[in-house]
């Protein structure tokens, strides 16, 4: 296994680096921010303030670096990338997918880069909020191209896998749309439904219980990230906030003229037990060799069946699909 060199420390980044180190890889990490810099040397973690530093370091040993900064930074990032490790073996877990992969083409074509997403997070931020164990049991998307480098590509899968998560291999285009719709989505749901309270008042504030509070509890994440990810899957986000004004548009229209919600209500109801049950659903185990010629398509497939990689021995991943 290379070694890893995760580039910015906060909540993701953070938890990344102590997930590597848990699992025994060699890590070490870079962040601006002093303070995050003294915190992670105070529990014991490799870190530097020097990206420089960082990048001379992997470029020496060919370790796998993970890009772990905010969209806004990555342009920023890769050119250090470039001028310091040109060939690195090189990921990222940003939340958004085609945005980096054009980055890459166009600021450090000459890396070997996979693309991944975990599917893991929460409203704080900073190595404060980051833990080793923040994707046990999370999906984490590998985005795969027919382009892939084989061996960069088993590099992500492995490291996946070994922070605990299980793999979901996709397409960087099929990823940003579906997160549009279950992750970015949610968090201007998440700030609308928030400011829509806040207008009732003390006496409803007061009032807020379950509903109000885990259907807010993102809308309490940093808006700069918010909008960076939001912002960044402009296109992806668009269709899902079209979809959703047209729900609600029909609620609307049906409450006002029959006074009934029966439609909207039953469609959410049973779209939430479809969810249910797609995570319980018993699943049958299939391998992909991931060094033959027919393997980017077969994995792309295999996500596009809410399959998922649960091991990986050589070249042979097992998986398991419904």
């Amino acid at each position: 296994m290379p070694d890893v060199c995760v580039l910015g420390l906060g909540l993701i980044g953070g938890s990344v680096l102590r997930a590597a180190s848990a699992a025994g890889w060699t890590a070490w990490g870079a962040t601006k921010s002093a303070v995050d810099v003294e915190a992670a040397r105070a529990d014991g973690f490799d870190v530097t303030a020097d990206l420089d530093e960082a990048l001379r370091r992997a470029a020496e040993v060919d370790a796998l670096v993970v890009l772990a900064v905010p969209l806004p930074a990555v342009d920023d990032v890769l050119r250090r990338v470039t001028a310091l490790a040109p060939k690195a073996r090189l990921t990222d877990v940003v939340s958004v997918k085609e945005p980096v992969d054009d980055a890459v083409r166009r600021l450090a074509p000459t890396t070997r880069y996979v693309g991944g997403h975990p599917m893991a997070g929460a409203s704080t931020s900073g190595w404060a909020a980051g833990s080793g164990s923040l994707f046990d049991g999370a999906a984490w998307v590998v985005a795969v191209d027919d382009d892939s480098d084989q061996a960069v590509l088993r590099d992500v899968v492995e490291f996946a896998l070994a922070t605990g998560a299980h793999v979901v291999p996709t397409s960087a285009a099929e990823h940003d749309s579906a997160v549009g719709r279950i992750s970015h989505l949610p968090h201007i749901l998440a700030t609308v439904l928030a400011a829509v309270g806040a207008d009732g008042g003390p006496l409803a504030l007061s009032l807020a219980a379950g509903s109000f509070t885990d259907g807010t509890r993102v809308a309490g994440t940093r808006p700069e990230l918010v909008r960076a990810m939001c912002e960044g899957n402009r296109s992806a986000l668009l269709d899902a906030v079209d979809d959703a004004l047209g729900r609600l548009g029909a609620a609307r229209g049906s409450l006002a003229s029959t006074g009934g919600l029966a439609k909207t209500i039953d469609a959410g109801h049973q779209a939430r037990k479809a969810f249910d049950a797609q995570k319980t659903a018993e699943r049958t185990d299939v391998t992909i060799d991931l060094g033959s010629a027919g393997a980017p398509a077969a994995l792309r497939a295999l996500g596009a069946r809410g399959g998922r990689i649960v091991s990986l021995r050589g070249k042979t991943a097992r998986a398991k699909t419904s």
